[in-house]
This record gives structure tokens, C-alpha cells and sequence, in this order.
């Protein structure tokens, strides 16, 4: 069994309140289960309004499917305008 793993870092530019951010990253998040059917959940900077960690976890037989999901969920948040990504961490296990 490979467990592939990611951190995403991200600056939210829609967002001006607490409110706002969690409905974006909700948004992001939900939308990650459900097209790519891996784990996703905000891991930190909870209580500030314009920044976000997005932990990301997938399941695979093979490491180069695991590299190429989390590739494809990083490519994705990317081509959200609502977000932009400033650092990632991925790690295949």
C-alpha cells in the first residue's frame, strides 16, 4: 500500500472575513472529495481570514499514481482564481 501526502499552502484573495475563507476553502475542499475521491481538510491557519493549509491524503498500489493524484489536486486548487498556492509539501510513502 502507497500513501501519498501533501500540504498546500494558500493566500485567499476573496476573502475579507473568517466567514468568507471558510466558505472558499469548504468550497475547494469538497470539491477535492469529490472529483478525485481523496482525503482533504484545512490543517492550519485556521483563525486567520486570508491564509489557509490544505492537508491532502490518497490511497494507491503504485507511487506514481499516488505523484500524479496529489499532481492533478495541485493543478486543480491552482486553476482556482479565488486561491493562490505559495508552497506545497508532497510526500509518497
Amino acid at each position: 500500500m502507497i500513501v501519498g501526502t501533501c500540504e498546500i499552502e494558500l493566500i485567499i484573495y476573496e476573502a475579507n472575513s473568517l466567514k468568507e475563507k471558510r466558505h472558499v476553502i469548504k468550497s475547494i475542499i469538497e470539491r477535492i472529495k469529490a472529483r478525485f475521491n481523496a482525503s482533504a481538510a484545512e490543517v492550519d491557519y485556521n483563525d486567520l481570514w486570508n491564509r489557509s493549509v490544505i492537508g491532502v491524503a490518497v490511497v494507491s498500489n503504485k507511487k506514481a499514481l499516488c505523484e500524479s493524484m496529489i499532481t492533478k489536486i495541485i493543478d486543480f486548487i491552482d486553476n482556482d482564481e479565488r486561491v493562490e498556492i505559495i508552497n506545497h509539501i508532497m510526500e509518497v510513502m
